[in-house]
Formats: C-alpha cells, sequence, structure tokens
C-alpha cells in the first residue's frame, strides 16, 4: 500500500475504484465497503483506493468540538493496509477544501485528479460545500462523467447500524465486548513505555508506563481492564489501569500495563495493548497492603476470565 499525503501528489497510473470518508475506527461497517471494494478492483484490473482526511473534519469546522478518534492516524493507516488496498490518499481537511462545491469536488478531485470509474459509498454520504450533496447527487454526477456509484447499506448488528460515533459511546461507557464486536477487533492503545515510580514492583507487581503522545487518540474511563499485548512477535495477556492513582495520591492520568507471568524490562519500546474487558472502576485503599490484596484479586479475576473465554 502507497501512503499518499495530499489529493495533488497522487499520480494515477490507471483508473481506480475509490472510497471516500474519514474512517475513523475502520469498524465492521467500514471493512464491508473496503472489501467490496478491493474484490471489485482485482476483477476488473484497477487500482483500489481509499481518499481520507485529516484532521478529522469536526476538528476544523466545529472549533468548539472536543472529539476524540478511535485510531490515530497511523493506526488507521496500519488497519487500511491490512485490507489489502493499493493507495490511501490522505488530504489535509481545511477550511478551504470545505468550500468546494459539490460539482467542483467530483469534477477536479474525483475524475481529474484521482481518475476514477467507479466510486463505493456509505448509504448515508454527503458531500460537497456544507455537505450539500446526496447519494442521489452522486449518481447523478456519475451519469454526467462516466463512473458508476456503488452504495453499501448500513451494516447491522443486532440490528443496530454501527457507527464511530456509537463506538466511542462505547469505548467512554467502558463496553469494550461491544467495542471488539461492532470494530471486528478489539480496541487498541500504543504508546512508549516509560519510567515510573517503581511502586508496582514494590508489591510484586511491576508495571510498564504507557505514554500516548496522541492529543486526539480517545483514553477509556478510569478503570482497570484485562488486556493483551504483543512483545517481540509473543502474545501475552496482563491488566492494565488507567486512572490517577487516588491510593498513592496521584495527581495526574496514568496508563499502566502488568504484564501476567513476565519479568523483562520494556522501557523505552513502542507496544500496542488491545483491551478486552473492563474489571472494575478504580477506587482508593487505606494503604498499599489493601491495594496489593485487591491486585491479587484482579488477576485472579483476568485469569478466570481469560479460561472461560477460552484463551488460555
Amino acid at each position: 500500500m502507497q501512503v499518499v499525503n495530499d489529493i495533488k501528489n497522487y499520480r494515477a497510473n490507471k483508473k481506480s475504484i475509490l472510497t471516500i470518508g474519514t474512517f475513523d475506527g475502520i469498524h465492521v461497517g467500514h471493512q464491508k465497503i473496503i472489501k467490496t471494494l478491493v474484490a471489485k478492483a482485482k476483477e476488473e484490473n484497477l487500482l483500489a483506493n481509499v481518499l481520507t482526511f485529516f484532521p478529522h473534519p469536526r476538528m476544523v469546522l466545529q472549533k468548539e468540538s472536543q472529539i476524540k478518534l478511535i485510531d490515530t492516524l497511523k493506526e488507521r493507516e496500519n488497519f487500511l493496509r491490512e485490507l489489502g488496498i493499493d493507495n490511501l490518499i490522505i488530504h489535509p481537511f481545511s477550511i478551504a477544501f470545505s468550500t468546494l462545491t459539490a460539482l467542483e469536488f467530483t469534477q477536479d478531485i474525483l475524475v481529474n485528479q484521482l481518475n476514477i470509474t467507479s466510486l463505493f459509498i456509505g448509504y448515508d454520504h454527503r458531500f460537497g460545500k456544507n455537505r450539500e450533496a446526496t447519494v442521489e447527487d452522486l449518481k447523478h454526477y456519475g451519469e454526467q462523467f462516466n463512473f458508476k456509484v456503488s452504495v453499501i447499506n448500513a451494516q447491522e448488528i443486532e440490528s443496530i447500524a454501527v457507527s464511530s460515533t456509537k463506538i466511542r459511546t462505547a469505548i467512554q461507557a467502558g463496553d469494550f465486548i461491544k467495542v471488539e464486536r461492532y470494530l471486528g477487533r478489539p480496541f487498541q492503545l500504543t504508546g512508549k513505555v516509560t519510567k515510573g515510580e517503581g511502586i508496582g514492583r514494590t508489591l510484586a507487581f511491576p508495571t510498564a508506563n504507557l505514554t500516548i503522545d496522541s492529543l486526539y487518540k480517545i483514553i477509556p474511563p478510569q478503570g482497570v481492564y484485562l488486556v493483551s499485548l504483543e512483545i517481540n512477535r509473543v502474545s501475552h495477556f496482563g491488566m492494565m489501569n488507567i486512572g490517577t492513582r487516588p491510593t498513592l495520591n496521584g495527581n495526574h492520568q496514568s496508563i499502566e500495563v502488568h504484564v501476567f507471568d513476565f519479568n523483562h524490562d520494556l522501557y523505552g519500546k513502542i507496544i500496542t495493548v488491545s483491551l478486552l474487558e473492563k474489571i472494575r472502576d478504580e477506587q482508593k485503599f487505606d494503604s498499599l497492603e489493601a491495594l496489593k490484596t485487591q491486585l491479587i484479586k484482579d488477576e485472579e479475576i483476568c485469569k478466570r476470565t481469560l479460561n472461560v473465554k477460552g484463551l488460555i
């Protein structure tokens, strides 16, 4: 997969099938669209291309918006690469770009620049200035400029249409069983392991302190989570705490991961943690000994849960 930053840098050596969207989360609905696009492109010997935007349009158009995203841009790239597309075109979203009319966007971008022969879009897609144009308008432009428009209907899970907004809501509620069902994979946090205070090691629960450098990445609510991670291509399970460590009178949020049956230094490494299930809320204990007792219980709950899931 080639990553092209800015539409103007894309050079089409042959015609393409394109899909457009912010694709935050690359959820099962997104996957259905992209897998259909990739299969069709292979069948017709065309390029399978994705056009996405960064920053997220809401970050630009709604200055008061505090939207947090399911994926970082790099995570989005990785997930799309796994789906087998040929070109990921990441266009900087700006006020100026948002003022393109539907006709300008279609003729200048889709036809002249991206050289599309077919467009795959979701049933609720809108585009152009003020999102003025509908799927029916796009079909009309397709007839005018000789490209086909294929519409993918809403992906349903238990009669609920999947959307990035619903996934963010489930993350904020700590419902990672639902999140995994919507994403088709666990929600992930990727960060660098940095030095902590070493309190966990004194309790026989050494932790890796995870620093997330993305300001727009959504962080789950405070609590203890059952997690999985891969270290040197070997899968491990563990538990993660997100919170302010009230027992230690902490004053800032931290993310700490304890890896089960693992005693190697991870300092400086980049690790990706998959959240499987929330175990409990963060709470304050009267002493470090009481905290240690609870951590023992937490590990027992995690391993019992893994056993029930058939993962160990």
